[in-house]
């Protein structure tokens, strides 16, 4: 495990806890596991901090029965997977003993709210700044009764809160909490206030649905698909320019079409496929093909342009996106494009894994200005659409 963390940016880590049983919620697989709007529910938790940009590491603590291949994936930051124990506390110090030395303020949070938004983490990472925890909550708003099944009583609610998660804290401080805790603590705020720390509380949201019955699912894919805004759309832009040299057929969009002289290029020089893979790699701010596939690696040389397509899609495919249009533009003298577009278009759309209908491949000259112009080379320029519901 890496500390690239430096002064004075603190390194924080998010510990999910997702050792429970989650029988209450039926459905036969313990509820982190099971899928909602799409993804899984620890998934969906997952994201939410990988995405965060404050976020440096993710420790998801599983039960040691869970099987592997439920478990989530991180794009981002890096995750370590840590078997708790039987009870929250118990997987709480499991996390906790596995950050140790390794971040300065840890966020500890339900696996079982994966509603979790960005302000909310933010709330409690400035309010670390000043506190030695923070968490965030919900004001009581409902008059509350006292009774069994008739009412008994009334209860004042005035500063009553609903607690949420994450709750943050500087770590070296809740790990000694936790440590000389005994019993079993409802949350870690109930941990820290015993080891005497002061813990704020920051506004919550009502998204940060805790999934604890059946009927809890429905709210949560509702939560996830619109209430909180959380459609992440991406568009990202590719540029890529191959000169003519030695051969008989030029590679676009992992199509041969027969030109009398071929690209230059140290895969096969599909200028098409290129430029859709970076545009891809842009939309997910993942650098361009030269970060993932160096042309000074000699495994690459010649390589079919379509793998690395591929790796851009299936990248763009675990983080939850959809590639729902492509507009790619070819810009040369020859060879002409218009015979072959249907041909390109059919072939761009089977790798992308998106019907025709969202694919474009047209051409453009530049008037015989230019390198194009002179017919030296083919440039290409496109444009992809993604989309996280």
């Amino acid at each position: 495990m890496t500390d690239a963390c430096a002064p004075p940016r603190p390194c924080i880590a998010a510990l999910i806890v997702a050792a429970g049983r989650g029988v209450r919620a039926g459905g036969g697989l313990a509820k982190q596991w099971r899928p909602v709007a799409g993804k899984s529910v620890a998934q969906w938790t997952v994201d939410a901090f990988d995405r965060h940009p404050a976020i440096d590491r993710i420790v998801l603590v599983v039960a040691a029965d869970s099987d592997p291949a439920h478990w989530p994936h991180a794009s981002r930051c890096d995750l370590q997977i840590v078997i708790g124990a039987d009870t929250r506390g118990g997987s709480v110090m499991a996390g906790l003993d596995a950050l140790e030395h390794h971040a300065d303020l840890v966020l500890i949070h339900d696996v079982a709210r994966p509603g979790i938004a960005a302000p909310v983490i933010d709330a409690v990472i400035a309010a670390l700044a000043h506190h030695q925890g923070a968490a965030p909550a919900l004001a009581v708003t409902d008059a509350l009764w006292r009774g069994d099944g008739t009412v008994a009583g009334t209860v004042a609610r005035d500063g009553l809160w609903r607690a949420q998660t994450p709750q943050g804290f500087h770590l070296s401080a809740i790990l000694a909490a936790h440590r000389a805790h005994s019993g079993a603590p409802a949350d870690d705020v109930e941990v820290a206030r015993a080891a005497g720390l002061s813990v704020a509380i920051v506004p919550g949201d009502e998204a940060n649905l805790k999934i604890t019955g059946p009927g809890d699912f429905a709210r949560a894919a509702h939560i996830l698909t619109t209430e909180t805004g959380k459609m992440d759309i991406r568009t990202g832009n590719g540029f890529d320019v191959h000169a003519f040299g030695p051969g008989d057929h030029v590679m676009l969009c992992g199509v041969a079409i027969p030109h009398a002289r071929g690209l230059l290029g140290h895969s096969d020089a599909d200028v098409g496929l290129h430029t859709v893979t970076d545009a891809i790699y842009g939309a997910l701010a993942e650098g361009d093909i030269g970060t993932h596939f160096p042309p000074s690696d000699p495994q690459w040389k010649g390589a079919e342009s379509h793998i690395f397509l591929t790796h851009a899609v299936d990248m763009a495919r675990d983080r939850g996106f959809i590639i729902t249009h492509a507009d790619l533009t070819l810009i040369c003298e020859r060879p002409k494009i218009g015979p072959h577009a249907t041909a390109l278009r059919a072939r761009l759309a089977a790798l992308l894994r998106i019907g025709v209908d969202r694919v474009s491949v047209k051409a453009t000259t530049t008037e015989r200005l230019g390198f194009t112009g002179r017919e030296e080379g083919i440039a290409a320029m496109a444009t992809v659409t993604l989309v996280r519901p």
